[in-house]
């Protein structure tokens, strides 16, 4: 879906409350009811079952048990099945304002990318209805998707049990020396999207322009081939590509023209692309995004320096340009508006663009 940037797609649906497919008795409008007990915590679990070629659907129906003997002591398991794009935003707006203590994104990062704009409506946070200004939602994850690469920067593998304890402890009344190894709560930040509208997109892993996100496009088009999408993406992507001359402005500075580049990664995490460590240096609590630009690879570099791109030893090459941004904004030097972007995995139109940080914006459970 695109949001707000130079193409002809449709807008996104403006921030209305909708019910969700549920499969558990209790309703997201009940968390604010008083027959729910306040002594137990409210979980949203929100779960696309047709994840990773309907593996995740799968795999959350074997869990469940588990789930409930870990969590549902001391916290009401509500859980909703999305239906359709964009639904798993709109799940998210409803619980946060219904006052959910939290909400898991159980899935890959396309689910945790619906989930984090849930977090916000209008480029403002959406908030309780009745729990006060100083309340917020703590935002979760059990990975069951095909990349899964938010995970990766803290080395968590693709274990969903291993994330429910996460949970569990983070919530847990742990000394936080003890919780460190554990797992624990903390305050992660959030990028932003700047269309030429004005309208804001969010994004909790990596934004790309140019190649890489044109890659990325024709990936979700091969997702029943589970990783090979992005190498069947990268070779339909290079079908037609061109280097192209682009401005930068960092931090509000003056516009530098970056010459044949071909792709522009900000990283708020590392990973993208199944595995490619592409912004190696990223923090997702420092504050800031690590911005890396690619000029003038070909084909051929990209065959010969793959194995770079996983390890993120990348940056040593000559070609290979890295900064340390609080906000970047890129447009075509010569304007064709044909340059791709997306961020999480998610194709949101053509430059230009532009992208800044949000710092502390949300708690996680990690």
């Amino acid at each position: 879906m695109a949001f707000g940037f130079a193409t002809a797609a449709a807008m996104p649906k403006p921030c209305l409350s909708i019910r969700a497919n549920k499969s558990s008795s209790l309703d997201i409008s009940d968390l604010a009811d008083d027959r729910v007990s306040r002594s137990k915590k409210n979980f949203v679990f929100i779960i696309n079952p047709k994840g990773a070629n309907g593996r995740t659907g799968k795999e959350w129906k074997k869990l469940l048990p588990y789930l409930r003997t870990r969590l549902g002591g001391h916290c009401n398991i509500c859980e909703y099945i999305t239906s359709a794009p964009s639904h798993g935003v709109d799940i998210t707006r409803e619980a946060i304002r219904e006052g959910a203590d939290a909400v898991i994104a159980v899935g890959g990062d396309g689910t945790l990318h619906e989930v984090i704009n849930g977090f916000f409506c209008v480029g403002q946070p959406v908030t309780a209805l009745e729990r006060g200004p100083g309340y917020s939602t703590t935002l979760g994850l059990i990975p069951l998707g095909t990349g899964s690469d938010f995970a990766r920067t803290f080395r968590w593998r693709n274990d969903p049990h291993e994330a429910i304890e996460r949970i569990k402890r983070g919530d847990s009344a742990y000394p936080t020396s003890f919780k460190l190894h554990l797992g624990f709560k903390s305050k992660i930040d959030v990028g932003i999207i700047t269309a030429h509208t004005g309208e804001q997109h969010f994004f909790i892993n990596v934004a790309d322009i140019h190649l890489s996100a044109k890659a990325g496009y024709y990936a979700s088009k091969y997702k029943g081939f589970g990783n090979l999408c992005y190498v069947f993406g990268a070779l339909r992507a290079f079908i037609g590509h061109e280097n192209r001359n682009l401005k930068v402005k960092i931090n509000g500075g003056d516009w530098e023209v970056f010459h044949k580049v071909t792709a522009i990664c900000i990283g708020n995490a590392k990973y993208f692309g199944g595995g490619m460590k592409i912004t190696p240096t990223a923090d997702p609590s420092n504050g800031k995004l690590e911005v890396v630009i690619l000029q003038d690879f070909k084909w051929y570099d990209f065959v010969l320096k793959l194995h770079k791109l996983y390890s993120g030893s990348h940056l040593s090459e000559k070609n290979v340009c890295l900064r340390s941004v609080k906000s970047i904004e890129v447009v075509e030097e010569m304007s064709k508006g044909d340059i791709y972007i997306q961020s999480d995995g998610e194709h949101l139109g053509f430059l230009p663009a532009n992208c800044s940080i949000l710092p502390a914006a949300i708690n996680f459970f990690c």
